[in-house]
């Protein structure tokens, strides 16, 4: 394992600890709203500052992007190397004692993603990923689904949640799939929907209205399981945009084509 991605993963699991013991008594947690529908607790804030002071001691010279945060730079102010960290993908499941959230993890050399952990400590897996390195969940390699069919696939998803702008548009995206497969989930953290499609529990994924801390890592796993990930115009900017399309290569061109014309409705 790359000594950055063993810090990545060091730096998950003691934010997993966190969150762990947090969980044991979730009413007695401190939940403040950051806008209409997004949460941030205590918690979060707590896993993100072990997550910070994993990465700091051992690269005190790399930039962070954080979920609470923001972005800092490193000791001598310019680095090459960004962290991008979401201490808790999933709040509103943790703070209703629904069990499916993650700490997720990814750094970025320049332009290019080049490791990823994504740790959903609640089932104990820890999904992690290196460029060019395969992807692999508790240290066994993960690979996309197989299936060719977009009538058989399964397609996870994530309902517009804060900003509404988009609500219309999403729908129309929702009618189309939901209408020519054979489900679709949306289970409330991309990070873990993103693992999911890596390790071929699901075949592809879209969502809008992302940050790149929900998102940095899922798209490296893919990528490195063999799948493929765009923005919803089948270019790379889904760092920026926060519009993601991915999937096992025959199930996301499939995806793709069916909500890309959907993305002219008003509301873009």
């Amino acid at each position: 394992m790359h000594p950055m991605l063993t810090i990545a993963v060091k730096a998950a699991r003691r934010a997993g600890t966190i969150i762990n013991r947090a969980a044991r008594d979730v009413d007695q947690v401190t939940v403040t709203r950051k806008r209409h529908n997004d949460f941030v607790t205590e918690v979060d804030k707590n896993a993100e500052g072990a997550i910070i002071d994993v990465i700091r001691g051992a690269y005190p010279d790399h930039a962070i992007l954080a979920e609470e945060s923001g972005k800092s730079p490193g000791a001598k102010g310019s680095s090459e190397y960004t962290w991008i960290i979401d201490p808790l993908d999933g709040t509103t499941n943790f703070i209703h004692g629904f069990p499916q959230y993650a700490v997720s993890i990814a750094l970025m050399h320049r332009d290019t993603l080049s490791h990823g952990v994504i740790y959903d400590m609640s089932k104990n897996e820890l999904f992690h990923a290196s460029r060019g390195g395969g992807a692999f969940l508790n240290d066994r390699r993960i690979r996309v689904s197989k299936r060719t069919h977009f009538g058989d696939a399964l397609i996870g998803t994530g309902f517009p949640y804060s900003n509404m702008n988009s609500l219309d548009q999403y729908l129309a995206m929702f009618r189309a799939v939901v209408s020519q497969v054979a489900g679709v989930r949306r289970a409330g953290a991309a990070a873990l929907d993103l693992a999911y499609v890596a390790a071929g529990r699901m075949d592809g994924f879209w969502e809008l209205g992302l940050s790149a801390w929900d998102i940095a890592a899922g798209i490296l796993l893919i990528q490195e399981a063999g799948g493929l990930v765009s923005d919803l115009r089948g270019e790379a900017n889904y760092l920026e945009t926060g519009r993601i399309v991915g999937g096992n290569p025959k199930i996301f061109h499939q995806l793709l084509r069916v909500i890309s014309p959907l993305e002219t409705i008003p509301g873009a």
